[in-house]
């Protein structure tokens, strides 16, 4: 059992993410809808394993990783997004994420994602 945030501004999405990873098996620590938030709840709680939406208000998914990251260079984060690993990686080199997910996701990608950066 992992201790998981969720970062995604859509609140459809943070509660499948949040019900897959339960019915997983998975605890969920935190919920946030932005990069700022997600830096700042990291610091306070440090979970196991991040999932990441890329594209959010104010400060998005790319700076928030990197941020994570830099802070906490052993950080296990799962990007979900709508934006594929190519076109993200064509934008951006150096993503230090362990896992790339596009969404719509099947459940079954998402945990053994999980079990993947475990």
């Amino acid at each position: 059992m992992a201790r998981c945030m969720i970062v995604d501004d859509s609140s459809f999405m943070r509660r499948i993410i949040k019900q897959t990873l339960q019915e997983g098996g998975h605890e969920i620590v935190a919920e946030v809808d932005n990069g700022l938030e997600a830096l700042e709840k990291y610091r306070e709680i440090q979970p196991d394993v991040v999932t990441m939406d890329i594209t959010m208000w104010g400060k998005d998914g790319l700076e928030a990783i990197s941020e994570i990251t830099d802070n906490f260079p052993d950080a296990k984060i799962i990007v979900i997004s709508a934006l594929n690993e190519r076109t993200l990686k064509i934008n951006e080199k150096d993503i230090k994420a362990r896992v790339f997910l596009t969404k719509p996701f099947e459940k079954k990608e998402l945990l053994e994602a999980i079990n993947k950066v475990l």
